[in-house]
């Protein structure tokens, strides 16, 4: 976390992510929280506040019955360093700048007329000097930078072994984006990045497991469980988007059949749209419109896609149990039209008590991905 430290001591770990996510705290609280003394939890916050990563706001409490003396909260200094964050899509880069507290403080995009490695690259280093070099001169204050990439991601080489809409294998992101960048990088599967930001900054925030359902071109989950991500050993736990849900249902790119993404992803809802349509030009926006207009085929589709959504949700609540499950993603644009049949089909898929998990579905848009990014990247800082 800082140079002239080799080793950090996890309390100085533990205190610094708690404030971060959970502060401003007391002492006390923290303590208390993490099972420390107070001692130790003083020794620990000391080199956080020399470095200004740390600060002591006015007193606002004592510290219990009687005592004589009020707490002084600590809270970070949101505007410390700052941390870039880019969502890497098949036709589009979008980049944020974000603060020690992950708030985004500025934002850019950039079209990728094609997904070929060397031209991303090309195009992020010109979206990372039009983020730094803009109003708020960020560049002096930013040593770090994450990469949300959909795929089979290994965050510790920073290697994409495979990323199936932007037809990558075995790019290794992390020493190419350092090279062009000079940043420090983090590559994280998006999913996991936004599943991260959700875990220290959204919703999930406190909670000892939730689930991050995530629909669009592909679908994808993230989980937490014992307040940890959930990695698996070869990186790609929590990948519902292939699980087969209709065995009698189309061939998906992964090689399966019946898969959830080849029934409930946006390219796999536009092909049976323009099908029922007979409109081979039809896109996912003219889908959307028919379906809300009344086209009752059209509609259809919608309502497959969000059941089978509803079944993909309610497997990972019999099999993880998770206090809560957020659903998100791009392709929720358009969740006037799925949200009562993914309900519909996790009531009716969900086992026992799993049924009362509550869900919570809203739409997020890319900079909420790309923010993701960011706040692996501050995870990263705090880890190190």
């Amino acid at each position: 976390m800082y140079p002239e430290a080799d080793n950090v001591a996890p309390a100085v770990t533990a205190v610094f992510a708690a404030v971060l996510t959970e502060g401003p705290l007391s002492r006390v609280n923290l303590a208390r929280r993490l099972g420390l003394s107070s001692a130790a939890v003083t020794k620990a916050a000391r080199p956080l506040i020399e470095l200004g990563y740390l600060q002591e706001l006015a007193a606002t409490e004592r510290t219990g019955p009687g005592a004589g003396r009020p707490a002084s909260p600590l809270a970070i200094r949101a505007d410390r360093e700052f941390f870039v964050g880019v969502k890497i899509t098949a036709d589009e880069l979008i980049g944020v700048v974000c603060d020690l507290g992950a708030q985004v403080r500025t934002a850019a995009h950039r079209p990728l007329p094609n997904p070929d490695v060397e031209h991303v690259l090309t195009e992020l280093g010109h979206l990372v000097d039009e983020l730094l070099d803009g109003p708020g001169n960020y560049r002096t204050r930013t040593r770090r930078m994450g990469l949300a990439v959909s795929g089979d991601v290994d965050r510790a080489t920073g290697l994409v072994r495979y990323s199936p809409f932007l037809h990558w294998h075995d790019v290794p992101l992390q020493d190419r984006a350092e090279k062009i960048t000079g940043l420090t990088v983090t590559v994280e599967n998006d999913v996991k990045a936004l599943t991260t930001a959700e875990h220290w900054f959204g919703e999930g925030v406190g909670a000892e497991s939730f689930a991050l359902v995530t629909v669009g071109t592909g679908i994808g989950c993230g989980l937490v469980i014992g307040g940890r991500l959930v990695s698996g050993s070869h990186g790609v736990a929590g990948e519902i988007g292939h699980l087969g849900v209709d065995v009698n249902g189309p061939d998906c790119h992964c090689g399966g059949r019946g898969c959830l993404e080849a029934i409930a992803g946006t390219e796999a809802i536009v092909g049976r749209a323009r099908l029922r349509a007979r409109r081979p030009e039809l896109t996912f926006q003219d889908a959307v419109a028919l379906a809300r207009g009344g086209d009752e085929r059209v509609g259809a589709v919608f309502a497959e896609a969000g059941n089978a959504i509803g079944c993909g949700i309610a497997a990972v609540a019999n099999l993880v149990g998770p206090a809560r499950i957020v659903v998100s993603g791009e392709g929720l644009a358009a969740y006037d039209l799925f949200e009562t049949h993914i309900r519909t089909g996790f009531e009716r898929q969900a086992f026992g008590a799993a049924a009362e998990c509550p869900l919570s579905i809203r739409p997020l848009p890319f900079e909420e991905w790309a923010r993701g990014a960011a706040t692996v990247s501050i995870q990263a800082l705090v880890a190190s």
